[in-house]
C-alpha cells in the first residue's frame, strides 16, 4: 500500500514538472512573440514590425499565453494532490474530472499545435515572399524581429509536444479509474 502510494506521488510529481516545463515553454513563446518590435528606415520612411502586422503571430501571442496559464493551473493542482496523498482523495477518483482534463489536455494539445503552424506559414511567407502576389521579403529589413519570431515559434511547438505528451498522462489517469476486463470478470466468477 505505501509502495503504490509513493509511486503516485512521483508520478504526480513528474507531471508536475512536465507541467512546468510546458508552461515555461508557452510562456516564454508568448513572451518572445508578444514583446517583439523592431524600427528600420526603408526608403528614408521609418517603418516598425510589430505582432500585430501578421495576426497569426498575435493570435500566436495570445493562445501561449493562455496555454501558459492553462498549465500553471494544473501544476498548482499536481501541487495539491501531491501534498494531499490520501488514496480517498475525490479529486484524484472522480471519472468526471479525469474526463474532463483529458478533454482540456487535448483541446490545448491541439490549439497549441494549431497555432503555432498557422504562425510558421505566415512567417515563411515573411521569410521568402510570394512572388506571385508580388509580396517582398521582409526578413532582410527586419533580421532580429524574424529571428525572435523563430525562437518563439520553436518553444510552441515544443510546448506543444510536451503538452501532447500530458494528454498521454491524462489518457492513463483516466484509464487507470476504469477495472480492467479480468478483473471485472475474476469479480462475476465469485
Amino acid at each position: 500500500m505505501e509502495a503504490g502510494r509513493r509511486k503516485r506521488a512521483s508520478e504526480v510529481k513528474a507531471e508536475g514538472l512536465m507541467r512546468g516545463a510546458c508552461a515555461v515553454l508557452a510562456a516564454a513563446a508568448a513572451l518572445l512573440v508578444g514583446l517583439d518590435t523592431e524600427t528600420e528606415t526603408v526608403l528614408l520612411i521609418r517603418k516598425k514590425a510589430t505582432v500585430r502586422d501578421v495576426h497569426a503571430l498575435w493570435v500566436l501571442a495570445i493562445a501561449a499565453g493562455a496555454a501558459a496559464g492553462y498549465h500553471l493551473l494544473h501544476l498548482l493542482r499536481c501541487l495539491y494532490l501531491n501534498r494531499c496523498s490520501a488514496d480517498n482523495n475525490p479529486c484524484r477518483n472522480s471519472r468526471a474530472l479525469a474526463w474532463a482534463w483529458l478533454l482540456l489536455d487535448k483541446g490545448c494539445a491541439y490549439l497549441t499545435f494549431a497555432v503555432t503552424v498557422a504562425a510558421a506559414q505566415a512567417c515563411l511567407i515573411a521569410l521568402d515572399g510570394a512572388h506571385a502576389l508580388q509580396w517582398n521579403r521582409v526578413c532582410n529589413i527586419f533580421t532580429r524581429f524574424c529571428q525572435q519570431v523563430a525562437g518563439s515559434l520553436v518553444c510552441g511547438m515544443l510546448a506543444a509536444v510536451g503538452t501532447a505528451f500530458l494528454s498521454g498522462i491524462s489518457a492513463r489517469n483516466l484509464f487507470r479509474l476504469y477495472p480492467s476486463l479480468s478483473h471485472s470478470q475474476r469479480c462475476s466468477a465469485k
